[in-house]
């Protein structure tokens, strides 16, 4: 056990100093960091009640101002209030449906990539049909059928967007069981769960973990795509904000305030997370090691 701990620290020590080396990923981080501690300290630091548009006290449209540093909304509430509250949504749909799809993605590639004949080929055609659908009009659809809610946008994101995960686990997974050791696991008696989970499962991780900042990123975009398209989870988003904007003419109007902010936070967080998901590829991808700083 202690042969293993030290092992864990020498490597989290190692991942700890390469990825510190990668700049733009240190910049990606600093802006994740910010996001969510602004988002986990909205309730403690903000007042719920400015929500209400029955509590509105600015005018409307309102352009910046020190009462209103970002300006206000058609029916007078605060932007900056809007855009705290809406980042704990955005980031929230965000990061689950990320895990949701990475979870499917995930056992699927495995699966298919560790089983043979029928088996794998059922799971391949399941992600290939997935993988052709429009991923967005799929979760459209979705969101359609079950109505709306938070939880309803994350089973739609989540759902639809897992395929390319899969495949790209799998050739991994093909990768790894063509080792040596895995046919010694086999010869001394290892089933499928123990050679899934203790050998496939940690050689893929990093690739997992790699990509799901990515998928954060691209699930962000299309929680934001599906509000604008009128598919929004009934609470105040970044998306739901530039449907808002749209509904009630902000960008004809001259009131760029209302476009500015959400679309702002929207394309920082995107960057973050982008930046974060190559910086960690090159850091445990041993090929990229150095090619990106």
């Amino acid at each position: 056990m202690s042969v293993t701990r030290t092992r864990r620290r020498a490597a989290f020590s190692r991942f700890r100093r390469e990825y510190l080396r990668q700049r733009a990923g240190l910049y990606g981080a600093a802006i994740l960091v910010a996001a969510v501690v602004l988002a986990l300290l909205t309730p403690l630091i903000t007042d719920p009640a400015g929500m209400d548009v029955t509590k509105a006290t600015g005018a409307k449209m309102s352009p910046p101002s020190l009462d209103f540093p970002m300006g206000t909304d058609e029916s007078g509430r605060s932007v900056l209030l809007m855009v705290l509250w809406g980042s704990r949504v955005s980031l929230l749909i965000g990061f689950m449906s990320a895990l949701l799809s990475m979870t499917i993605g995930t056992v699927m590639g495995i699966a298919a990539g560790h089983f043979r004949g029928w088996a794998s080929a059922v799971l391949m055609r399941i992600t290939d049909w997935f993988l052709v659908l429009p991923s967005l009009v799929l979760a459209l659809v979705l969101a359609a059928i079950l109505g709306g809610g938070t939880s309803t946008i994350i089973l739609a994101i989540g759902v639809t967007s897992w395929a390319s995960t899969a495949r790209l686990i799998r050739a991994q997974t093909l990768s790894v069981e063509a080792r040596p050791y895995i046919e010694r696991s086999r010869a001394l008696g290892a089933g499928h769960w123990h050679i899934m989970t203790r050998h496939v499962l940690p050689n893929v991780a990093p690739l997992v973990l790699a990509n799901t900042t990515l998928q954060v990123a691209s699930a962000i975009v299309a929680e934001s795509t599906l509000a604008f398209l009128g598919a929004d989870s009934g609470s105040v988003s970044w998306g739901g904000m530039l449907r808002g904007s749209y509904d009630w003419g902000a960008a004809t109007s001259g009131a760029w305030w209302y476009v500015l902010a959400p679309g702002l936070c929207i394309v920082a967080v995107v960057m973050a997370f982008t930046l974060c998901g190559r910086a960690l590829e090159a850091v445990l991808n041993p090929r990229l090691r150095g090619a990106s700083r």
